[in-house]
């Protein structure tokens, strides 16, 4: 399927690109070369061939779960204006 010059114009006026008229020969020319690559990647045979979920089929490394520092709440919540019970109070801002 080749796209012409008045295709890619109604295209544009569709998308709301204002292409000049020196453009609009490249842009053509572009938008031919993408749909002659998707017809070439429909025409290959993928039967028999199963989907990936990533390409290399890795596994993500994780660090450990563990506690790493130590619990200073009492020190942060020391200049805090309002605590209770471990909780910082904020006055309330929507009625």
């Amino acid at each position: 399927m080749a796209l012409e010059r008045s295709d890619v114009e109604k295209i544009a006026h569709l998308a709301r690109l204002g292409l000049n008229d020196a453009d609009l020969p490249q842009t053509t020319a572009t938008l031919n070369s993408i749909l002659g690559l998707i017809d070439a990647m429909q025409a290959v045979d993928t039967e028999g061939v199963e989907p990936l979920a990533h390409p290399l089929e890795a596994t993500q490394r994780l660090r450990a779960d563990v506690v790493s520092e130590t619990n200073q709440r009492e020190a942060y919540q020391a200049i805090a204006p309002a605590v209770e019970n471990g909780l910082y109070l904020v006055p309330k801002v929507i009625e």
